[in-house]
């Protein structure tokens, strides 16, 4: 970095430091203020009554402030009183057009809601339930037995749980632009609407309570109390409510709602066969403008209520009594318009960064349910996609490869496919954008790549974009040709249509990506490869392998009384090398093994970097070693972190991003053996358990191929293509010339791609003793598998020249099992048999006085090396 950038870098650092010292101060004046002038009641005294604060329809002993209008004069005091339910946000103000046309031959309340208006805002229970529970107490403060009830938008719900909390209380309902059934309220599901209502209210929150406002929101109708009003309230029970209502009901609801949509009246007309419906070509605020047009229908309907005249369900319609009981025709579901488009439309885009593909496809299926347009799909599948991806592409562009080690971006790109999609990238340029839209894959890696690689923005955009518009579309369409017979299946008939479009657009998915995949000789490979992983075990990953073995140790730790007498197997390791051991540690007490060691050195994370790369240099030379060596974790499991080294650029980049204790250690060359060794503390010499040999897989060129195609066309190799792909990064699409060999992998590891083939057959009593002099030279070892190296299979058998790479303790396996030859029961059986041996050397050893290690202590270590690996 030169002197100039790094100064930019602290002038900028400083001036940001500035802002949010600024930003702090100007937000806690702003509380401060607030706190100072926090408003109150402008209501008069004769318009307020305290009322007992209500929590899940429960009084508390605390009161608060409830203002109403009334709208009336002495003189018509006894006549039939109507209270008038606002929405949310609103106030009794909200019926001034209203009420006036109706308080000549009404009584008419119309109460503040707490919460709203003048009443006390600061409540514990802001849902419409809790609502009626206050209106039935203002009542009764009022000495009103019975009401009439005209329920405005939200007033609905609070209408309706009058309804069923007192009965007795309620003379009619007028369901006023109202809410209802919450299958057609915002996205129909309750769990999802109430996320985007909790969402709506964390929004609102930091509004008031993180922005320097100085008290000028605290009044807007738009605020906390419009929020919780929308998240406390639950509108499932609402259906129930509907159908056992029995009083006179009057619905009126305008046409072009697109807050409540008028198909919502249409349902409650449904469920209520008492109810008169009547419709008006207006939206859902004629209420502030039409009050003169609605008066009449309000008035006629009470005064019929009042004289008897009005039908209740007793008097119903028997054809309607009968259509009320049949179940929800999801069919009747509102086409989505308005806020609900909206809401939708942000769904979408959200949904598209966690998955395109499934997201574009659940799309497809909304639209064959006919709930969205295919142009509103999508377009909103387009911009959801098109703004994830112009991320991803920044984010290689200003972030770079270093970005890959840290969330989100570390779960969906792994550094070897951004290193593939790169030399791709490098080779095809831009035409690789639009192409890669096609490929299973391909676009995050490439997107990222091409960002990385500070691909010209405008082309990028360009390419990206012509791609996307090709695609989404055709997804969809094709989606919805699919999903229109998959929606109309019994199974899914009473499911909302967003869990319809889910669940039918996984089945979608899969089989669409299965299309892709078969459409290719790649893709029909790729799938090969993944069958026989799933059908042959050695390739199953241990939460699926290893549970049966987890419940046999666990049967051997009941009855031996231990759950850790394991642990005492081998007295000279930690843990007996249950996890987390040092791996230097345990070459250091073999060396009295002189020169059946790989040469070593330990070089500490705690040092800077420059010490760890002179440590590095000065074993190379004190040792005469040259390249390649080896570097590998002082605390590794199961070949991760091994690497193989072929330039001091490498132990550069290798101890970079490697902040732990690290091992520098020579390579040795030949071949390769796994020997599993255990001794009973009580007898003179041990026995070699297991032999595994190690193979690992090579690929021929052919002068045509790539190596990519070749490690797909091996028949071995396919079963691990992406990883030997992924390993072999930018050489993936190099042609191998003919007749030339590639060793696919270095490290002896199973889960790396080495090949473990029964090496029984290499036992030899020569081998045997020397094993056994290695071993017992090793006080308090007793239990554990040697990697090894040798120069020829013949050296290995003769127990000569052979070096030891590693020594693995208590949790190593007999790696042979790994054979595939070898049944999934042999597996078992070896395993269960070697742990069976850990627990009778670990209780010899416990009775010759060494000590086990303790279950907390093991915890303890499982933790700590969690974290270890996560860094």
């Amino acid at each position: 970095m030169s002197l100039s950038q790094k100064i930019l870098k602290t002038n900028l650092r400083r001036w940001l430091w500035g802002l949010a010292v600024a930003y702090v101060v100007l937000l806690l004046a702003s509380h401060v203020v607030r706190w100072m002038y926090p408003g109150g009641i402008i209501a008069s005294d004769e318009n307020v009554v305290k009322v007992s604060a209500v929590r899940n329809n429960r009084r508390l002993p605390k009161t608060i402030n409830l203002a109403y209008q009334t709208f009336a004069s002495e003189q018509n005091s006894s006549r039939p009183v109507i209270v008038l339910l606002h929405g949310s946000p609103g106030e009794s103000d909200d019926f001034s057009s209203l009420a006036p046309e109706l308080k000549e031959q009404y009584r008419i309340i119309a109460p503040d809601l707490p919460g709203f208006g003048n009443s006390t805002h600061t409540i514990p229970d802001y849902s419409f339930r809790a609502h009626a529970h206050y209106v039935l107490e203002l009542l009764d403060k009022l000495k009103i037995q019975r009401a009439h009830f005209v329920g405005y938008s939200m007033g609905g719900g609070v209408a309706l749980s009058l309804a069923d909390i007192a009965p007795q209380r309620v003379a009619s309902i007028t369901m006023l632009s109202a809410v209802g059934v919450q299958e057609m309220e915002l996205l129909d599901e309750y769990h999802i609407n109430h996320t985007l209502h909790a969402l709506q209210l964390f929004g609102m929150w930091v509004l008031r309570e993180l922005t320097p406002h100085f008290g000028y929101f605290d009044g807007t109708l738009l605020g906390l109390s419009y929020a919780r009003n929308f998240y406390d309230s639950d509108q499932r029970p609402l259906r129930g409510t509907l159908q056992h209502y029995a009083a006179p009901m009057l619905i009126l609801h305008g046409r072009t709602d697109v807050m409540v949509p008028v198909e919502a009246a249409l349902e409650h007309y449904r469920l209520v066969p008492q109810s008169e419906l009547q419709l008006f070509d207006a939206n859902h605020f004629m209420v502030y403008t039409d009050g003169e047009t609605l008066a009449p229908f309000i008035s006629d309907f009470v005064s019929r209520v009042e004289q008897g005249t009005a039908i209740t369900k007793a008097k119903a319609d028997p054809v309607r009594v009968t259509q009320a009981r049949k179940k929800f025709n999801p069919a009747n579901l509102p086409r989505l318009v308005g806020v609900t488009a909206l809401a939708m439309l942000l769904l979408i885009v959200a949904a598209t960064l966690v998955s395109e593909d499934l997201t574009t496809i659940s799309v497809g299926v909304m639209v064959a349910q006919g709930k969205i347009g295919f142009l509103f799909g999508a377009f909103s599948c387009f911009l959801g996609i098109f703004v994830g991806d112009v991320l991803l592409y920044l984010a290689g562009r200003t972030l770079g490869r270093p970005a890959l080690r840290h969330i989100p971006l570390k779960w969906f790109l792994s550094p070897e496919s951004v290193e593939k999609s790169s030399a791709w990238f490098s080779r095809q340029g831009s035409k690789v954008i639009f192409v890669s839209r096609f490929l299973p894959g391909a676009r995050l890696p490439t997107y990222f790549a091409a960002g990385m690689l500070n691909t010209n923005f405008w082309w990028f955009t360009f390419y990206f974009a012509l791609a996307c518009l090709v695609w989404t579309p055709l997804l969809i369409g094709l989606s919805a040709f699919l999903g229109g017979e998959v929606v109309k299946r019994e199974y899914f008939e009473q499911q909302h249509f967003l869990v319809t479009a889910l669940l039918a657009g996984i089945v979608l998915w899969l089989v669409i990506k299965l299309l892709l995949r078969l459409a290719t000789w790649r893709g029909r490979r790729m799938l090969v490869g993944k069958w026989r992983r799933l059908t042959h075990w050695e390739f199953w990953p241990p939460s699926i392998f290893y549970p049966p073995v987890i419940c046999y140790v666990a049967w051997l730790a009941l009855k031996n009384r231990s759950l850790t007498l394991f642990t005492a197997a081998n007295p000279a390791i930690p843990g007996s090398g249950f996890i987390g051991e040092s791996k230097a540690q345990i070459l250091d007490g073999l060396g009295n093994a002189e020169g059946y060691v790989a040469r070593y050195a330990l070089i500490p994370g705690s040092d800077n970097i420059s010490d760890r790369l002179t440590q590095a240099e000065k074993f190379l030379l004190a040792q005469q070693i040259s390249f390649p060596v080896v570097l590998k974790p002082d605390a590794g499991q199961r070949g991760w972190g091994v690497q193989v080294i072929r330039s001091e650029a490498e132990i550069e980049q290798y101890l970079q991003g490697f902040r732990h204790d690290v091992i520098i250690q020579e390579y040795i060359t030949g071949v390769e053996f796994g020997v599993f060794y255990y001794r009973y503390p009580n007898a003179e010499k041990g026995e070699i358990f297991s032999i595994t040999e190690k193979k690992f897989p090579l690929i021929t060129g052919d002068g045509r191929h790539s190596v990519e195609y070749l490690i797909l066309d091996d028949e071995r190799a396919v079963c691990l293509a992406k990883f030997y792909t992924n390993k072999q990064g930018e050489n993936a699409s190099t042609v191998l010339p003919a007749g030339e060999q590639l060793q696919l992998v270095e490290v002896g590891s199973h889960c790396r791609g080495a090949i473990f083939l029964d090496g029984s057959r290499y036992k030899t009593e020569a081998l045997e003793n020397t094993i056994n002099q290695i071993s017992q030279s090793y006080e308090g070892f007793y239990f554990g598998r040697f990697d090894i190296r040798a120069p020829s299979v013949e050296a290995f058998q003769q127990g000569k020249d052979f070096k030891i790479i590693e020594l693995n303790g208590v949790t190593s396996e007999a790696t042979h099992i790994y054979d595939p030859k070898n049944s999934l029961f042999v597996a078992y059986r070896v395993l269960c048999k070697q742990w069976r041996i850990a627990f009778e050397i670990g209780r010899q050893n416990l009775l010759r006085g060494k000590a086990e290690t303790s279950l907390l202590e093991i915890v303890r270590e499982l933790i700590r090396f969690k974290k270890y690996a996560a860094q």
